[in-house]
């Protein structure tokens, strides 16, 4: 990565989530971006735009398959190759975690997050879904507060609030219609924050590829004891049947385009920083909309685009908001 940007990355490899956070730290940085950050950006658009292909592929296994069991399926797949690559590269010794505690939180946070934002897809429009999901990141900044003991700038708070007014105004028809199970989305938010915030507390404790093994090989076991205990619990609406060769194919495809979707992400950081890529992310939308309009016929109402206009608009502000602190301590005008 270039040397004047320094970026924190986590990465949820269960439904495509790419947490991007940049601090600004040249000397001489100029604030015009070259053609190899152009490019950047352009890898990463392509990364972001490939996480929502990688949803739609999920949503279409709705009622084919539950999502506790698509999501065992998916992380045991992403474990075994993650694993194959980590004891290629880095031998055994990476696989010891410093915080073994801190990294099965992790995992249990994304087995939940996971389930919660697959059965959201599976009853809900991906796009208006996907728009609680971005949330996420200002959850995360709420709660650095009591569990990291960050301290945020007071506007912090009014933005949160925007965001959570961006919701209910998505969530309003939903509750009416889905009942309880329109607040899927919401809670999937809630423990992609916490294992956001988990990603915080463990930077530097082990390589990106261990971090990535760690959480998807603690996810695949705990969903997969889920999936046991509700296969044994005898419930019928709950019961589920060996995954086809087609439901298997997907769940493939879907591991698949999520560890490109992070490559590329990945090429797009190291090409332009973090404070440039970070406003892509919201291309995830774009193209959400785009594909549950042609492959469901899922079109977006006023709710859902004025709902997810507040949310977006209110995580650039905390890019912006960050870019600009950043900015100000270094005595350089904000638009520079």
């Amino acid at each position: 990565m270039r040397n004047r940007f320094h970026a924190r990355i986590g990465v949820s490899l269960a439904f495509g989530r790419i947490d991007v956070q940049g601090q600004h730290g040249s000397s001489d940085e100029t604030w015009q971006m070259t053609a190899s950050e152009r490019t950047g950006v352009a890898y990463a658009i392509a990364g972001f735009a490939l996480l929502s292909v990688g949803d739609a592929v999920v949503k279409s296994m709705a009622g084919a398959s539950p999502a506790y069991a698509v999501a065992a399926l998916r992380f045991s797949i992403g474990a075994i190759v993650l694993s194959a690559l980590l004891l290629r590269q880095e031998g055994a010794s990476a696989f010891r975690p410093r915080n073994t505690w801190l990294q099965i939180g992790r995992g249990a946070s994304l087995a939940i997050a996971s389930v919660c934002f697959f059965s959201a897809i599976y009853i809900m429009p991906l796009a208006e879904a996907m728009a609680i999901g971005f949330l996420a990141p200002v959850l995360t900044q709420m709660l650095s507060v009591p569990l990291l003991g960050e301290r945020v700038r007071p506007s912090m708070w009014a933005v949160s609030l925007v965001s959570l007014l961006g919701v209910a105004i998505i969530l309003r028809p939903n509750l009416a219609e889905l009942g309880l199970g329109a607040l899927f989305p919401l809670i999937s938010a809630i423990f992609f924050a916490l294992m956001m915030i988990a990603n915080r507390a463990s930077a530097g404790q082990a390589s990106a590829l261990s971090m990535q093994v760690f959480v998807a090989a603690i996810c695949a076991p705990i969903l997969i004891l889920l999936c046991a205990g509700i296969k044994l619990s005898g419930i019928p609406a709950l019961d589920f049947d060996w995954p086809s060769w087609d439901i298997a194919l997907r769940c493939i495809v879907v591991a698949g385009t999520a560890s490109t979707a992070h490559w590329l992400a990945y090429i797009g950081l190291s090409k332009a920083g973090a404070s440039q890529v970070a406003p892509a992310i919201y291309v995830q939308m774009l193209v959400a909309i785009a594909l549950g309009w042609w492959w469901f016929e899922d079109r977006p109402d006023a709710y859902t685009i004025g709902g997810a206009s507040l949310i977006i608009g209110a995580g650039l502000y905390l890019w912006r908001d960050g870019l600009n602190g950043t900015v100000a301590s270094r005595g350089l005008p904000p638009d520079q």
